[in-house]
């Protein structure tokens, strides 16, 4: 639809203020509003016109890039009274993934919401690693710990579908997102289970090849944690020093390994020797870290003799 064709919008004392009245354009288009949201969202967003485009391309049913190809096209009132609400959520700091519901992780679109961590590019290093393990067409025994929104485990299924993945968490909440985007995207090769860490695994289902996690691993006092004040504390703290849920995963770790398998584990950036420790600690052999996008070591696993 043409700019010239844009339906009426209703006046501005009616939409939320600030409205984008920019002299000698449309108010009911889509790059007139787009600027208008990224001036709003400047200060609050260190990535404010991504955030603009993404949060319009979801509420027009558009792919992000080809908004680019549509700024001359009209808006809805609906739309626009919808998308400036949105941009209020924002600026209060609301992380973008919650908002529009969906989060892009490896090669999938996860439903996320506040039950779950919204899903990190630097997880994928973890992703690489498992997948540099596991043959093509190997049916193998995988373990997820506290999956969350299932982000790993259904990166690892969608690759190496011949394996059998167990995932557990202790938030139920946590498992019905997981369950959720299993069902979405019609992958039947992962099983779930409620638990914390080991209590959720159950004896028969050991030995695994590999197990991997992505653990809470904060301090409990860190001032990090108010940025993160939308996401699940049960899935960001673990303790005084943010260990205690590598320590317990760690220690249990050669019991529910095979020979050779391996435990892969994501912590903080400071935390690699710390694990390094915990895992021989536990018996694992072959111990290296590997680093994130940022250079900063991220993941480090451990392999039983």
């Amino acid at each position: 639809m043409s700019a010239a064709a844009a339906p009426s919008l209703p006046p501005p004392d009616s939409l939320p203020r600030p409205v984008p009245m920019v002299d000698g354009l449309a108010p009911g288009v889509v790059g007139n509003w787009l600027d208008w949201a990224t001036g709003e969202l400047a200060g609050h967003s260190d990535s404010a016109r991504a955030d603009a485009e993404i949060l319009l391309a979801a509420l027009l049913g558009s792919e992000r890039a080809r908004l680019r190809l549509r700024h001359d096209d009209a808006i809805e009132a609906a739309t626009v009274l919808r998308y400036a609400a949105w941009i209020e959520r924002r600026k209060g700091g609301e992380p973008v993934a919650y908002i529009v519901g969906l989060q892009g992780f490896w090669t999938l679109d996860l439903v996320v919401d506040t039950a779950v961590l919204i899903p990190r590019p630097d997880t994928e290093i973890l992703v690489e690693w498992a997948l540099a393990l596991l043959p093509a067409g190997a049916s193998q025994r995988l373990l997820d710990l506290g999956t969350g929104s299932g982000a790993i485990a259904l990166a690892l299924a969608s690759e190496r579908s011949a394996c059998d993945l167990l995932a557990t968490d202790v938030s139920e909440a946590a498992l019905a997102v997981a369950g959720d985007n299993a069902r979405r995207l019609g992958i039947a090769s992962i099983s779930f289970r409620h638990g914390a860490w080991w209590d959720a695994v159950p004896a028969e289902a050991a030995p695994f090849d590999l197990i991997v996690s992505n653990p809470p691993y904060i301090a409990d006092g860190d001032a990090h944690l108010a940025a993160l004040r939308y996401e699940p504390r049960l899935a960001l703290t673990a303790g005084a020093d943010g260990l205690d849920a590598l320590r317990v995963i760690c220690s249990g770790a050669a019991a529910h390994l095979r020979p050779g398998g391996w435990l892969l584990l994501e912590h903080g950036h400071d935390q690699g020797p710390q694990v390094q420790a915990l895992l021989a600690a536990a018996g694992l052999t072959a111990i290296e870290s590997r680093r994130d996008f940022g250079g900063n070591v991220r993941v480090t696993g451990g392999r039983r003799p």
